[in-house]
């Protein structure tokens, strides 16, 4: 069986949408996988509530308890390591990985970003699109590198900016997309 670890720091709804994904297309039995484990380094993170009402193994590490980046990056990769991962997916994962990180999962390190990338990495992608006056935004699902939100694209999907949008409503309408594409390229990369 493939494992899946989900790293998370918040409501988790990308993990949501790939757990609810997984038990609906079957993925035990179809790709011989399953989401073994949801990691937060935040243990006030909602989505953790979710991953364990699914019967999903979690767990917490508090950076904040850490001294240095490396520390912490060293505690949770033994942690992920604990469950043999054939994929680790970054879902709403507020942190930095440090290059040691990124290369010990080299190859199966999957991120979502709320944007089209190579446009907008980084934080405040959908006020960063309006202050630009694109037309489109959207959401990128990446291989990670030690680049932040670089890396091989292996799906995205397009939103167009009405009339009168603001940050926030591109976000609900960006994230609807998330939820979609997500689920779709891990399951196209596992195949």
């Amino acid at each position: 069986m493939k494992n899946i670890v989900i790293l998370i720091s918040g409501s988790g709804s990308n993990m949501a949408a790939i757990v609810r994904a997984a038990e609906q297309g079957r993925w035990a039995e179809r790709l011989n996988t399953r989401v073994a484990a949801v990691l937060s380094n935040r243990a006030d993170a909602q989505g953790l509530a979710l991953a364990q009402a699914h019967g999903i193994a979690t767990a917490v590490l508090d950076h904040k308890a850490f001294a240095h980046r490396d520390a912490f990056d060293a505690a949770l990769m033994a942690e992920i390591d604990r469950h043999a991962p054939a994929l680790v997916l970054l879902a709403g994962f507020m942190r930095i990985l440090t290059p040691a990180f990124v290369a010990h999962y080299a190859g199966r390190l999957l991120n979502i970003h709320p944007s089209l990338l190579p446009a907008f990495p980084g934080l405040n992608t959908h006020q960063r699109a309006l202050d630009a006056g694109c037309q489109f935004v959207g959401a990128t699902v990446h291989q990670v590198t030690t680049e932040l939100d670089h890396g091989g694209i292996l799906a995205q999907a397009v939103v167009p900016v009405l009339p009168g949008d603001t940050a926030d409503t591109l976000a609900v309408r960006v994230l609807s997309q998330e939820h979609l594409i997500y689920p779709q390229a891990v399951a196209h990369f596992l195949a």
